[in-house]
């Protein structure tokens, strides 16, 4: 085994962490005898020679020793050498046409691609190999790159038949799916084949496999009552004794272990229903109904995953949720602490739509401390999840948990930001979070983390007796603190948040006037003493000398209103060009300052369209427009009719993309109401 390796100049190529020359120990580790061993090496082959993807001189000189390991009926765990095979010729990246011809990456990616069908008849003995887990894997590796496509049509309905493993049958409806969508033209007896295996009496996972991959690539195939359908499945197959997904694993360091470990307790389970779900997409009624059957299965296992594909519905597409969010909250009352985590953390994106689950979620609290707070074995502590979702939610239960954690030995940082969502109801907070900002040293590490949210919360708490406590911070400081201007940014934010009442803040928000935070400084000293005169001059300085600080001194100058008139042909300039965001910015200022449409209109109308994260500032300023701005309601409307959240992405999400987009929902009705 590995003729030729050690000739293969490794000390000259790379991977992702510079010098290859490991790497040959990375493929000895993949035919070791120890379990341990061969994890922390396919780790390290995921980890540095196809980091994130990647594909390096080094990878491609592996792809022929990686083929022959999979040659190797002896050896164990070479599903995973298959999987590894197929995400280096370019995994799903090229589902979105036909197999065959379509070499558009360049450079290493391509050659990847290609050295991969070179060696794609290697999959088709995999089929029919001993260890199922390779069975399992070849599916996938053959579709995609023996490109012969009736060849493989043939060779996974023949396989079908044979095949007795509960656990490999359903991967082979899954090669039947992906062909029907990379041979468009060869599709038909593959889509006629998962219609079959629909239908009884196969048994429910391969039923479920097949209904999930002909919503993908047939939909207009699927039975008509598809969701009672696939909850009676789903119930079946819960009854079914359960059949490990994977073989017993060795308890590693490795990040393959540790997504392992994070795996839920029916891993396949949660794949077919996932794999459905994501056919479906804006389909969300029936989604919706899916994930009532699945959430009142009396099985923990269908509960968790049906909690966590629910996230995946919210982030993407609006809807109404009250009664799938009850659902969730009745998982918080479960001993399963998985199940229990599961829920609350999804409760804790949901912010405002969490609400329907308050209730569990303030009894959870209620229950003991580890509800209040997190505590790792590295790192410092952080709210948890359950307070962390009561809070953001509004419910005023959360004010005397949070009271506790501000009061007890260490702050997670975070617990100022979710001050925020509770409104009014936080007050009695305000004490607490000036008394550990008086706290704080001055010259930490960490000073500018721990500060930083506490600022923010006085700031929105208006809490003006914590202005001894800002500025005992913006003088001591040193100036060589990591972070400082943002800190004194926070802080400059936090004093105009407490608006007149701050009064002897104002000779050092003057002495600022002239520095890296002098908008910060300008806005907070306006909110302070009203004083246009002194600031304007700050403001209209930064809009043109410095871009990094046009989009904030924009938006400083629309809150002085009419004052800040001298500025108005800086900002028509502003909205006319340059980046969409800055344009938006100026554009709500010219509104806020001039009061005159004509030019607003057609700016706010440009960027609108060029950037859907803008759509929040322009609907506030829509708002505040009135009747004026009737002309671009059209835009309000479309936003309103459209099912997916403005935010929704592929490849990714942010913690607080549900909410934001709630917020422009609340925003855009807000501006018709106010015509």
């Amino acid at each position: 085994m590995f003729a030729g390796m050690d000739e293969v100049g490794w000390a000259s190529m790379k991977h992702a962490y510079g010098s290859a020359e490991d790497v040959p120990e990375l493929l000895r580790g993949l035919a070791s005898s120890c379990a341990q061993e061969r994890e922390r090496a396919l780790d390290g082959m995921y980890g540095a020679v196809h980091h994130q993807g990647d594909v390096y001189d080094s990878t491609l000189a592996c792809v022929p020793f990686l083929f022959e390991l999979v040659g190797h009926s002896e050896l164990p765990d070479r599903g995973g050498i298959v999987e590894l095979l197929v995400s280096i010729g370019g995994g799903d990246a090229f589902d979105d046409g036909p197999l065959e011809g379509e070499d558009g990456a360049e450079g290493n990616y391509a050659m990847a691609r290609t050295a991969i069908r070179a060696g794609a008849t290697a999959f088709i003995g995999l089929l029919a190999d001993r260890d199922p887990e390779v069975r399992r894997a070849a599916p996938t590796a053959l579709v995609r790159f023996l490109g012969q496509p009736e060849r493989v049509l043939g060779l996974l309905t023949g396989r079908l038949e044979e095949e007795e493993e509960e656990q490999v049958r359903p991967a082979l409806a899954e090669g039947l799916g992906l062909f029907a969508r990379l041979h468009t033209a060869s599709a038909a007896p593959a889509v006629e084949c998962l219609v079959e295996l629909c239908a009884a009496p196969h048994d429910p996972g391969l039923r479920l496999a097949a209904l999930g991959q002909l919503a993908s690539c047939a939909p207009d195939r699927l039975p008509s009552d598809l969701v009672p359908t696939v909850v009676a499945l789903l119930r079946a197959r819960s009854r079914r004794p359960r059949v490990p997904d994977q073989p017993e694993r060795p308890d590693t360091d490795t990040l393959i272990g540790h997504l392992r470990r994070l795996r839920p307790a029916d891993e396949e389970g949660g794949h077919l229903l996932r794999t459905l779900h994501t056919a479906l997409g804006s389909r969300t009624a029936d989604r919706i109904a899916l994930l009532k059957g699945q959430l009142t299965s009396a099985e923990s296992a269908d509960r968790c995953n049906a909690v966590w594909m629910s996230a995946g519905l919210f982030r993407e597409w609006r809807g109404s949720y009250e009664e799938l969010v009850v659902l969730i909250g009745d998982q918080l009352g479960t001993e399963e602490q998985r199940l229990r985590d599961a829920a609350a953390s999804v409760l804790e994106s949901l912010f405002g739509l969490a609400t329907p689950a308050s209730d569990h979620l303030a009894a959870l609290v209620a229950m003991g401390p580890e509800h209040r707070v997190r505590q790792w074995e590295r790192g410092v502590p952080t709210l948890a999840a359950p307070l962390k979702a009561l809070a953001r939610a509004g419910d005023p239960r959360a004010v005397a948990a949070l009271a506790e954690v501000l009061d007890g030995p260490v702050v997670p940082p975070e617990t100022g930001y979710e001050v925020q969502h509770l409104g009014p109801a936080a007050a009695p907070l305000a004490p607490l979070l000036r008394e550990r900002l008086g706290e704080l040293p001055l010259d930490a590490l960490d000073t500018y983390d721990r500060a930083v949210p506490l600022l923010f919360a006085l700031g929105r708490l208006e809490h003006a007796p914590a202005v001894p406590e800002m500025l005992r911070l913006l003088h001591g400081v040193p100036e060589g603190l990591r972070s400082r201007g943002w800190l004194v940014r926070a802080i400059a934010d936090a004093l105009g948040g407490c608006g007149p009442d701050a009064r002897e803040a104002i000779p050092a928000l003057r002495e600022l006037l002239d520095g890296e935070c002098a908008v910060a400084a300008a806005g907070a000293l306006w909110s302070v003493e009203g004083d246009a005169e002194a600031v304007l001059p700050t403001l209209r300085r930064e809009l043109v000398e410095d871009p990094l600080h046009a989009r904030n001194a924009a938006k400083a100058l629309g809150r002085l209103g009419p004052a800040a008139r001298p500025a108005l042909p800086t900002l028509r300039r502003m909205a006319d060009s340059g980046k969409v965001w800055r344009r938006a910015i100026a554009t709500a200022a010219l509104w806020d300052i001039a009061g005159d449409p004509g030019p607003v209109l057609p700016a706010l109308r440009s960027a609108w369209e060029q950037n859907a994260d803008t759509h929040a500032v322009l609907a506030d300023c829509l708002t505040r427009m009135g009747p004026a701005g009737a002309p671009a309601h059209d835009l309000l409307r479309t936003e309103l009719a459209t099912p997916r959240r403005h935010q929704a992405r592929a490849g990714g999400y942010g913690s607080h993309d549900i909410d934001e987009d709630e917020q422009l929902l609340r925003a855009c009705r807000a501006a018709l109401d106010a015509a």
